[in-house]
């Protein structure tokens, strides 16, 4: 008689991610287990920065959900001027903040609060590439894309990283377009950029 099927096994999350290239290359990062954390894969930073290309240098970014500050480190290691890193969650911003020591990242900076209030309030035109990986389960997608537009410079890029596809319309309504798009898992990652 066959046994009854076992329920799907919980995917754990990894104790760490590393910074995969880059001045900082191979640098692990601690995975906190905390509510909503969940890190963008190696293989999805990888495609990503190859897409961006390997040299940031000059370029202003902003990680908007921060974490573990993956997204913001990776820029940084290839060269950002400067680096914002937003995050909510007190424990979090103390290991960014942390991590930032140990690597004497003098052009990162950590911020504690709201990433919608933050984005909204800094200067037009004032960031190059800012990314977007807020909790799925928060729905944030859209109040975060129209929270980060005006501090977009002309030519600057937005990755969003959702759970589903966004294209068409979605974008449309804030005068996006898709200019690349991954799909990993559960996980979509977009690179956005202005309609022409």
């Amino acid at each position: 008689m066959p046994r009854p099927a076992s329920p799907p096994a919980r995917r754990s999350l990894p104790h760490q991610v590393r910074i995969i290239g880059g001045h900082w290359k191979r640098t692990k990062l601690e995975v906190p287990d905390r509510p909503g954390l969940r890190p963008t894969p190696d293989r999805v930073r990888e495609t990503l920065f190859n897409w961006l290309g390997q040299d940031l240098a000059g370029w202003r970014c902003v990680d908007a959900f921060a974490g573990t500050g993956a997204l913001g480190l990776e820029a940084a290691s290839r060269g950002a001027a400067d680096v914002l890193l937003v995050e909510a969650d007190g424990a979090l911003v103390d290991a960014l903040r942390a991590v930032i020591k140990r690597l004497d990242a003098v052009h990162v900076r950590v911020q504690r609060g709201n990433a919608l209030t933050l984005l909204a309030g800094l200067p037009a035109g004032a960031t190059d590439l800012v990314f977007l990986d807020p909790p799925f389960e928060a729905d944030l997608f859209d109040k975060a894309l129209a929270a980060t537009l005006p501090a977009l410079a002309p030519q600057g890029l937005i990755y969003l990283e959702a759970p589903t596809p966004w294209e068409g319309e979605a974008l449309a309504r804030h005068g996006l377009e898709v200019q690349r798009h991954l799909r990993a898992g559960a996980v979509h990652g977009h690179l956005l950029r202005r309609a022409a």
